[in-house]
């Protein structure tokens, strides 16, 4: 059965950002502060290393019962029974990928205006990430999302979205009355100094702007 997913405070993993001495004591610390999801994020990592680092990130996760979601790679989010995968735009299309990891397994799409969102739920998403809202330094080539074109593209949908791009605890204020679900963080949690803290005031950060 498909896990149901709170999606409130998104976690997508970069080592070059951590703070941690390991991926692992990074995504725990994160977790304890009140991450619901995490996405293991290796661009440039060979596959025996993906493997092995999300075999090990997949034990701190099923131990608090969170759900492991795989960037890009649909075979090592098989090879780790991970919960899902989350796809680009250039990636395996969101219905070829269901067809592959079938109906129980969670898939997310990223998009940028209101077509792309609609495309990916008619594809079998069963959420889409939307971004770039504020800006990013950990990825290039990304489309700029007004706060205006989120709320938009919630409305549109009716899937969960979860927005992405420079969120921190200094602006996710602004993205009050878009509706959406959650908001995917990278450098402001796994980057600062206590990372469980960090978390913690997302989440109060959230519940009073969002929530």
């Amino acid at each position: 059965m498909k896990p149901r997913v709170d999606y409130s405070l998104y976690l997508c993993t970069d080592r070059g950002l951590m703070t941690s001495d390991t991926i692992e004591e990074g995504v725990e610390l994160a977790v304890k502060g009140g991450v619901t999801v995490v996405q293991l994020r290796e661009k440039d990592c060979p596959g025996k290393e993906f493997y092995d680092i999300a075999c090990s990130v997949k034990e701190v996760t099923d131990a608090y019962e969170i759900p492991l979601i795989i960037n890009d790679r649909i075979d090592i989010a098989m090879a780790v029974d991970a919960d899902g995968v989350h796809l680009g735009q250039e990636d395996i299309p969101a219905q070829a990928a269901r067809e592959i990891l079938g109906r129980h397994k969670i898939i997310g799409v990223s998009a940028y205006n209101t077509e792309l969102a609609l495309r990916a739920q008619k594809d079998g998403a069963d959420y889409i990430g939307v971004g770039d809202v504020f800006g990013t330094s950990t990825k290039a080539g990304t489309h700029h999302v007004s706060v205006e074109e989120l709320a938009k593209i919630r409305k549109t949908v009716k899937i969960p979205v979860v927005a992405i791009g420079g969120i921190n605890a200094g602006n996710i204020h602004r993205l009050r009355g878009t509706g959406i679900e959650g908001v995917a963080v990278i450098s402001a949690v796994l980057g600062a100094r206590n990372i469980t803290e960090a978390a913690e005031e997302l989440i109060r950060k959230m519940e009073e702007a969002i929530f």
